[in-house]
């Protein structure tokens, strides 16, 4: 049996947005179970996002520290961002968010891997990317406001993020998903292996 997943739809009778904010809105579908009742099921709608697992020479992974409201903690991260327009290529979203961030640019990229991050209850889709051959970037730093101006930087070691993602000490879900996604890369075919940076995505189709 190949294990896959798989699109489908079930039937919505009724739909409503009863909120929308800057970026996300909150959807109300009433949808129609295969037994014939009919159920409600609340969801963020969820533009997309990318994120970089940025990995130097060193095999130290570039790690930002950023204050998260909701959960009321700093957490470690890698450099994220949303999908700013419909149709992005998620690419260019991904060197853009590592230029913001982090001031560094990726010679080579792969896809490491692709994801839902709450799909209970959002719609959200991640594209982690893979970035290697990093340098400083050209021009002047992005400026930065809000949680981000409190922003921290680091390079760890792969090795240490994989142990504090098992520990319950690293809670980001990009964070823990790139590190032992580039793990299991690793140990099984190896990174030349992964999809190319352009790789489909029809979770969020995109022009290259």
């Amino acid at each position: 049996m190949q294990v896959r997943d798989t699109p489908e739809e079930w039937r919505t009778v009724a739909t409503e947005t009863p909120f929308v904010g800057k970026k996300t809105s909150v959807r109300s579908d009433e949808v129609v179970m295969p037994d014939g009742s009919v159920a409600r099921r609340d969801y963020q709608v969820h533009p997309g996002s990318v994120a970089v697992l940025a990995l130097d020479e060193e095999d130290r992974v570039l790690v930002l520290r950023q204050y998260r409201h909701p959960v009321r903690q700093k957490l470690w991260e890698i450099p994220a961002g949303l999908l700013d327009v419909p149709g992005e290529n998620p690419l260019h979203a991904a060197r853009r968010e590592l230029f913001e961030e982090a001031h560094v640019e990726a010679a080579d990229w792969r896809v490491l891997t692709d994801v839902y991050t709450t799909p209970g209850g959002c719609d959200e889709a991640v594209r982690i990317f893979l970035a290697r051959g990093l340098a400083e970037a050209a021009g002047e730093r992005y400026e930065v406001s809000d949680e981000e101006a409190d922003m921290e930087q680091a390079r760890v070691p792969l090795a240490d993020l994989v142990r504090g993602a098992l520990a319950g000490e690293l809670h980001n879900n990009c964070l823990v998903v790139g590190v032992l996604a580039l793990a299991a890369a690793r140990a099984g075919e190896g990174v030349d292996a992964l999809r190319p940076a352009d790789a489909p995505w029809p979770a969020r189709p995109f022009e290259a």
